[in-house]
């Protein structure tokens, strides 16, 4: 089996777009330290200001994140395992073949039921529908593949 890449954004971005990501990013984190330096010394620095301060850190720091590829989301399958990111900060999750011992598939979720007894869910969002059956195709692939048992579970939404 052969790996297969799928994307779970809606759709990549150019190359200009990465890179005015990484300079609006930059122009956010310093105009924090801006305000850090200048403005906490006043009388009128307050919680609001404090909070912005925070804000426009994260903020930089998420789109600098982001202008380097590091917050794509996707979901792999290829011969040994099934890697997936759902979430633009947290980390990949990585599940071998010879650790499943079963795949449920529900309408927005799939579920891996592990050999170990603990089980690894996989959400889909609802914002981008046109990824699910994509993604659902793949893990059946994969678990015909491995003679792993899947189940499709129709629940009512």
């Amino acid at each position: 089996m052969e790996s297969k890449y799928l994307s779970l954004e809606p759709h990549d971005q150019h190359g200009i777009m990465k890179v005015l990501q990484i300079i609006f990013g930059a122009v956010c984190i310093i105009v924090s330290f801006y305000y850090f330096i200048y403005g906490s010394g006043s009388d009128k620095s307050g919680i609001k200001l404090w909070i912005a301060i925070f804000f426009l850190l994260l903020f930089g720091m998420y789109q600098i994140m982001a202008g380097l590829g590091k917050t794509r989301k996707y979901f792999i399958t290829m011969h040994g395992g099934i890697n997936y990111k759902q979430h633009s900060f947290l980390p990949g999750v990585k599940i071998a073949a010879g650790e499943i011992d079963k795949i449920t598939f529900h309408p927005l979720s799939i579920v891996f039921q592990l050999k170990k007894g603990n089980r690894q869910r996989f959400r889909f969002g609802i914002s981008y529908p046109e990824v699910i059956d994509p993604v659902k195709q793949n893990v059946i692939e994969f678990a015909e593949s491995h003679n792993i048992s899947f189940e499709i579970v129709e629940d009512e939404i």
